[in-house]
């Protein structure tokens, strides 16, 4: 029997992160993202009126501390020396640019607790969530990981922050697919991307990856949220119609944002030849599935894989020592939680692996 092993994790970015990441509280950042998309609406304006003129000025001073609005033409602001003192453009048609978020470095300790996640996973191809780029997993792999993996696949997505998906491998590629083009009612259907890539084990066997990073739940501003994940949902099932899930082996990977009894993954989750390999192996209890914890324990990393690959599944689960304060969290479940202990590299949550535990499943093929 030869073995092979596939993981999942959201890494929260490799090397560098966006400032407004780097908050406990996450409702501190969303805040602040709900703040840049209004004035990224302000910009689009033809006509800046006095009115929008000094809402685009104080928002831009209540955001600079994340943000750097970059003009390529013209200028946006009046200065005096360094200081913005106001808005000289008379509308969008008098200059072009853009608005960039500014970077945090990781800590050492931070990555070197996220190579000690995928070390101790020790997957042969793991699908990465929130890489930086196709470079940053190639460094990770050489400096952290002692080269372990030979291949690695990221295309620039759709977020604007630079989040993105990608997939590290122990085996070469075959065909490659993006899907960031891809719409629905003239709306581009994923948030990031789904990368679609081709992993071939051997000279005759392949496994499918479809890659996603669904939209999430906060940074919501007009209540859409969940309709977005759904549309989602529903394109990766399209997407899947193109594989005989009975033959093929294919493996729906990612940070899906939501539960496995919600209503936007249901398009996704209630295929009958896609199989969810936390459920194989450990049914309906939600104490061993869990992958996050922010009110509550809950999935929201998945591996899914077509009927063919079920047939060859040994077994599955979840690396979650890489997450800060994982003691305490388990420890004060009352007791529906198993206690576990994070990793004693893991003394912060800045230094971290990720607020996600790794997931992954081993067959034989």
């Amino acid at each position: 029997m030869s073995t092979i092993k596939i993981a999942t994790f959201n890494v929260e970015n490799l090397f560098e992160r966006p400032i407004v990441f780097n908050f406990k509280d996450h409702s501190i950042g969303d805040e602040i993202l709900e703040n840049v998309d209004k004035l990224r609406k302000l910009l689009k304006y033809t006509n800046y009126t006095p009115y929008r003129k000094t809402r685009i000025l104080n928002l831009y001073k209540d955001l600079k501390k994340y943000i750097i609005i970059r003009e390529d033409r013209g200028k946006l602001f009046k200065k005096r020396g360094w200081a913005v003192i106001g808005v000289k453009a008379n509308g969008s048609g008098d200059w072009d640019g853009f608005i960039e978020y500014k970077k945090a470095s990781f800590s050492d300790m931070a990555r070197e607790n996220t190579a000690k996640v995928i070390k101790k996973v020790n997957a042969d191809i793991a699908c990465v969530i929130e890489a930086d780029n196709r470079i940053a997993l190639k460094r990770f792999d050489t400096h952290l990981l002692n080269s372990k993996y030979k291949h690695e696949m990221l295309i620039d997505g759709n977020d604007q922050r630079g989040i993105d998906v990608g997939i590290i491998s122990k085996h070469v590629f075959g065909n490659i697919q993006t899907h960031i083009y891809d719409k629905k009612s003239n709306k581009t259907v994923f948030s990031r991307d789904c990368l679609e890539v081709e992993v071939k084990i051997s000279a005759t066997k392949s496994i499918h990856f479809l890659i996603n990073h669904f939209k999430s739940k906060g940074y919501d501003m007009d209540g859409s949220s969940a309709t977005k994940r759904k549309r989602q949902a529903n394109r990766v099932k399209e997407i899947l119609q193109n594989y005989n899930l009975d033959n093929d082996f294919v493996v729906v990977a990612g940070d899906l944002n939501d539960t496995p009894n919600s209503d936007p993954l249901k398009p996704l989750l209630n295929m009958t030849k896609m199989h969810d390999v936390l459920f194989l192996e450990h049914g309906n209890d939600m104490s061993k599935r869990w992958t996050y914890h922010y009110n509550d324990f809950e999935q929201i990393d998945y591996i899914l894989v077509s009927s063919a690959l079920k047939n060859h599944f040994i077994s599955g689960g979840v690396e979650r020592r890489g997450m800060y304060n994982l003691k305490k969290l388990t420890t004060n479940s009352n007791g529906t939680i198993p206690i576990e202990e994070q990793f004693d590299t893991v003394t912060h949550w800045t230094n971290q692996a990720s607020d996600h535990g790794a997931v992954w499943a081993k067959f034989d093929i």
